[in-house]
């Protein structure tokens, strides 16, 4: 019999599309614990602090503390941190959520790295990106800079129902100038779901990763070694499920998270 002690959800999508819970997404959540399962939430979004997540999960009324996010904005952080970056000045390319995590591991945010010199550039979903930002970003890392991406998502859900460009996006005009092939952090490389399943203390035979992509979320579940459950809430649909790769390939398929 199946023994499942910990159950990792992806967020946009899965949990909610902007400001509104998806169907279902607070009842599961609270019907889990209830049962003594964990629940933890697994993230390439990096434009958030694992405390503005906190506040939002909780105002959705699904109430959560800052360890139970793993986003990609905090296993770049950890990541840093193993490489001796405290001290280090970084270029950053992205939000609040990559600012505040590379602070708190003692990185010095720079502005302007001609003037102040960088030895990382770290990039990720940047909504205010300019020309002027891929032209430092360049800079820093023709000279030398660390080129750090926190994801490589194309898209993602957004309210309304629409699909907007994601981080991904961006890390692809950092490495088309650049012509340099950055270290990737977030999903599907397993690097953030390992850290989360040592944190949690659970083997990946009994974890369940809940997603709403195939080349995310489904790719890094069937890398790690955990169950995997697509739910066709956010970017991927039935179209295209039957010939997707066998690595990408969910063990189970539900319309919402009624189904789980």
């Amino acid at each position: 019999m199946m023994s499942i002690r910990l159950v990792i959800f992806d967020l946009d999508g899965v949990i909610y599309r902007g400001d509104e819970p998806m169907p279902f997404a607070v009842q599961t959540v609270q019907r889990l614990r209830n049962e003594g399962v964990m629940v933890r939430f697994l993230t390439n979004n990096s434009a958030l602090t694992r405390e503005a997540y906190v506040r939002r999960l909780t105002g959705m009324g699904i109430p959560a503390q800052e360890e139970d996010f793993m986003t990609s904005a905090y296993a770049t952080a950890l990541y840093l941190q193993t490489q001796g970056a405290q001290g280090r000045r970084v270029f950053i390319v992205g939000e609040e959520g990559i600012h505040e995590e590379l602070r708190r591991i003692g990185m010095v945010v720079v502005t302007d790295p001609e003037e102040e010199g960088a030895d990382y550039v770290v990039a990720g979903i940047d909504r205010d990106f300019t020309y002027d930002k891929l032209r430092r970003a360049h800079y820093a890392i023709q000279h030398g800079a660390g080129f750090i991406a926190t994801n490589r998502d194309a898209t993602y859900p957004a309210a309304g129902g629409r699909i907007v460009p994601g981080g991904g996006a961006i890390v692809a005009a950092i490495q088309t100038c650049t012509g340099v092939e950055p270290t990737v952090i977030g999903k599907p490389n397993t690097y953030s779901m390992e850290l989360l399943l040592q944190k949690c203390e659970v083997p990946a035979s009994e974890a369940i990763l809940v997603g709403d992509r195939l080349d995310t979320d489904v790719l890094v579940g069937n890398r790690a070694g955990l169950h995997t459950v697509l739910v066709l809430t956010g970017v991927t649909g039935e179209e295209g499920l039957d010939t997707a790769p066998p690595e990408m390939r969910p063990e189970r398929v539900i319309r919402t998270l009624a189904e789980l």
